[in-house]
């Protein structure tokens, strides 16, 4: 099957991977800290001044919700995939099989991640949902949707639940920061992936990724104006929930809070849980800004709101500058998401410049924010030259083979 030709795509969900990618960029630094201990979700152990309520913002608005919003916009992805296929004449079984070749390729580009640059890959947990249950996200109803998704959820609550009570001298929770060498470090990076995080990231990340479909169906992030109604009661209980879940284990994280260990494995569960609900608002927030803009281009084309386009990307992108910047990460978020890692990897690891070692918390996020910052830099210059990402352009490849992109192809597609 060739690549399936689009008109353009809804600049929501993009707009909200190129925000989300500043949530994973905050939340997957920390865990490059190192000789520090190991607190709750790996943050430094027992934190102080700005580290101690740095820990429990990010605790409270980013850890545990970036990801559920990735894999919601994953999922809503793969249903759009499937659709477009279907609109284009493939059967049934076509549909499964290239949304498998889809899965497999995210497996193949994650693998190589995880044992290159880290272990905490996510990449080739979403490929082995898109491969495994194919059939399910493509044909599944809405109930066996709820019902598998409300599943993974509670096995994602049981597997979290001790989280609040983690307490350790360690060096680091990953052997592979702290091997002495890059070919150690690649050989303890493999087990730590295989063995400790791709089974329970694709279980942590199904019921998000099931949400995703379900939103691709209403057609939310399509037409965000259309559904401003619903957006808006979404965003402020998943967000309000994620805030009110998120905050208590943020307490035990800033050590102004010490529960009982039964009270701790509720915050555990509650701080999961609540993480797809912020995923979810978050979701839906971007597609609220994106209704706003569209009301206000309405409304006065000529003003700052006006219709544009991203430079070389296919596809009206209402909003300012930062909204196209945005947008043109979000086409590339493959990429982005890799390049993260190439920097922290570079910067971080004992067998590298080894900046991890004691380095404050509020110091490693302004580097993760100032990473997401370059990525989105260079995605805008990649959109005014009309280039994907190199990631995208692999991942294409796996998928279809060798035929040539219809020209009419958003970049980042």
């Amino acid at each position: 099957m060739r690549d399936v030709p689009v008109a353009g795509r809804a600049p929501a969900p993009d707009l909200a991977r190129g925000a989300a990618l500043l949530l994973i960029a905050v939340a997957n630094v920390h865990t490059f800290i190192t000789h520090r201990g190991i607190g709750v979700r790996t943050y430094p152990l027992d934190p102080t001044g700005v580290d101690a309520w740095l820990a429990a913002a990010q605790l409270t608005l980013v850890d545990g919700r970036a990801y559920p919003l990735f894999a919601l916009l994953f999922g809503y992805g793969i249903a759009g995939l499937a659709r477009r296929a279907a609109r284009a004449g493939a059967g049934p079984e076509e549909v499964l099989a290239l949304v498998r070749r889809r899965g497999g390729a995210l497996c193949a580009i994650g693998a190589a991640h995880a044992v290159l640059l880290w272990h905490g890959d996510f990449v080739a947990a979403y490929g082995l949902i898109a491969v495994v249950l194919a059939p399910v996200l493509v044909r599944g109803s809405t109930a066996v949707l709820v019902l598998l998704g409300t599943a993974a959820t509670t096995v994602l609550a049981l597997l979290y639940s001790p989280v609040a009570l983690t307490r350790s001298d360690a060096a680091s929770a990953s052997p592979s920061l702290v091997a002495p060498d890059a070919l150690s470090a690649a050989a303890e990076r493999f087990g730590e992936w295989l063995f400790g995080n791709l089974l329970i990231s694709a279980v942590g990340l199904l019921g998000a990724a099931v949400a995703g479909v379900l939103v691709a169906r209403a057609g939310w992030l399509d037409d965000p104006a259309r559904h401003r109604r619903a957006l808006r009661r979404a965003a402020v209980l998943g967000i309000g929930a994620g805030v009110l879940g998120g905050l208590p284990l943020g307490l035990v994280a800033a050590g102004v809070w010490t529960p009982s260990e039964p009270v701790a494995l509720v915050v555990g569960v509650l701080h999961a849980v609540t993480g797809y609900a912020a995923g979810a608002g978050y979701a839906a927030l971007a597609g609220l800004v994106v209704a706003r803009w569209t009301r206000s281009a309405d409304a006065a084309p000529d003003g700052p709101w006006a219709t544009d386009r991203v430079p070389g990307d296919t596809g009206p992108v209402p909003g300012g500058g930062v909204a196209r910047a945005l947008v043109a990460l979000g086409r590339r978020s493959l990429s982005g998401y890799l390049a993260q890692s190439l920097a922290f990897v570079t910067l971080f690891p004992a067998w590298t410049l080894g900046l991890g070692a004691g380095l404050p918390l509020w110091a490693a996020t302004l580097c993760g924010a100032g990473v997401w910052l370059v990525t989105v830099l260079v995605a805008v210059v990649a959109g005014r030259r009309g280039h994907r990402g190199p990631a995208e352009v692999l991942l294409r490849r796996l998928t279809y083979g060798r035929h040539p992109a219809p020209a009419d192809r958003p970049a980042g597609q």
